[in-house]
């Protein structure tokens, strides 16, 4: 046992295997964050995970980050990390400051982590494919997991426990963002079991956030199926993808959900009673308005982190990613946050670019399937607060790393390196 435990210090002291020693850490951390074990296991919630996590990612930051390390740091990683900076700062100012040193220190400070381990220590694109399956597969199996155990919030599909997706609204949001992933993996695979799971998981994901009745879910992931359509059915040159969403909106179509077209019509219209609404439209309506006003009030530095509900009594959440940074964390956030969503989309479009996006389908399809669920996710996060959840920061740290692979490695590179390669029809550069 001393031997093996001197043979493993005499191996952490290679930058090689510390590298990929913190990559498989935070691979073990996206896990227990996506799949979230402790919101569906009885009693397993008195351990505390976000603690354990928390440490594992510090590990992680002292493995990958060590003097060997390049210190060549992304720019959306300074950005995390100057938004983590100045939440720091606004905390003397906050309304509760406890509270808020808690969001900053114990949720927002492990954006900073993942964003800036996982950008120094992936060096391959099978290690960025294996971090969107962690992501997409949670995302499929705990939207099947609330289907069949059909729970359900004032009669609308809930998410597993009570933890980050037990809100309807929540669930449906994350799905319409991860829908892009899974589907990506719909094309990758060539195994028939693999594409009937990913097909099911699609077509319950579609189901389920119908079954939410969210409106912003809706049209989060509306945006995202026709983003996905779009880029990998007419760019794509897969034109059997479009005669397969007709059919799918054909089928849907009658198997929605009671008086769904009502709550749908309640986006543009009057609000009618039995569309599920239950006044949450004018609630959300006057939580804009008053996130707005305390912005107005306190501009630079917000109310703090987390603030919001306390500082208004009204015990609610914007329910608007914007709004939160902009109330709670002062304008310069917002201003920080909406930045680092260009940076991603810039990234993206630097892929597409690159020497690598013809001849590799993987970085073709990841790309995509990133910049849809982005695009997703611009439209969600009017109707929903994530501002100190890791999803948006996943979806940014996905585009970096795509971005850095595409740049630094060369077409035979890749297919030397990706055996798995989906034979389809090379994109039209026209």
């Amino acid at each position: 046992m001393a031997t093996l435990a001197a043979k493993l210090v005499e191996d952490l002291k290679s930058p090689k295997v510390r590298s990929k020693f913190a990559y498989r850490v935070m691979l073990g951390f996206s896990f227990l964050y996506f799949f979230r074990p402790e919101d569906i296991i009885p009693h397993l919630n008195v351990i505390p995970l976000a603690k354990i996590t928390g440490a594992i990612a510090i590990i992680a930051l002292v493995m990958g980050t060590g003097k060997d390390r390049p210190r060549k740091v992304p720019v959306e990683v300074k950005l995390i990390f100057a938004m983590f900076l100045w939440m720091i700062i606004t905390i003397p100012f906050a309304y509760w400051r406890g509270g808020s040193f808690l969001v900053v220190f114990l949720q927002f400070s492990k954006a900073v982590v993942i964003s800036l381990i996982l950008t120094l220590t992936v060096s391959h694109l099978m290690e960025v494919r294996k971090l969107i399956s962690v992501h997409a597969l949670a995302v499929a199996m705990m939207t099947l997991g609330s289907i069949v155990v059909n729970h359900r919030m004032n009669g609308r599909l809930a998410g597993l426990g009570e933890g980050l997706i037990s809100n309807p609204n929540d669930l449906a949001v994350n799905i319409a963002i991860s829908w892009p992933l899974c589907f990506a993996f719909f094309l990758i695979t060539n195994s028939i079991f693999k594409k009937m799971f990913w097909g099911v998981s699609l077509a319950a994901m579609v189901y389920a956030v119908m079954a939410t009745y969210s409106r912003s879910g809706f049209l989060a992931l509306s945006l995202g199926m026709v983003l996905c359509l779009y880029e990998f059915g007419i760019r794509g040159r897969r034109m059997y993808l479009v005669a397969i969403a007709v059919g799918s909106v054909l089928l849907f179509a009658p198997l929605s959900p009671h008086n769904y077209s009502k709550r749908l019509y309640s986006i543009v219209g009057e609000r009618q009673r039995g569309d599920k609404d239950n006044g949450s439209a004018e609630a959300r309506e006057n939580l804009l308005r008053d996130s707005l006003v305390v912005t107005a009030q306190h501009p630079v530095f917000g109310v703090g982190p987390g603030n919001f509900p306390s500082y208004t009594k009204l015990w609610r959440v914007t329910h608007n990613t914007y709004t939160e940074f902009s109330s709670e964390a002062g304008i310069p956030a917002l201003i920080m946050f909406l930045f680092l969503l260009r940076r991603s989309f810039w990234n993206l479009g630097k892929v597409r670019r690159s020497k690598d996006y013809g001849p590799n389908d993987e970085m073709r399809l990841f790309a995509g399937a990133v910049w849809a669920g982005m695009g997703a996710y611009l439209v969600g996060a009017f109707f929903s607060c994530t501002a100190f959840q890791l999803f948006p920061y996943y979806m940014v740290t996905y585009s970096v790393l795509l971005y850095k692979l595409s740049q630094e490695t060369s077409p035979t590179k890749v297919r030397l390196e990706q055996p798995l390669v989906v034979r389809e029809r090379v994109y039209s550069h026209a």
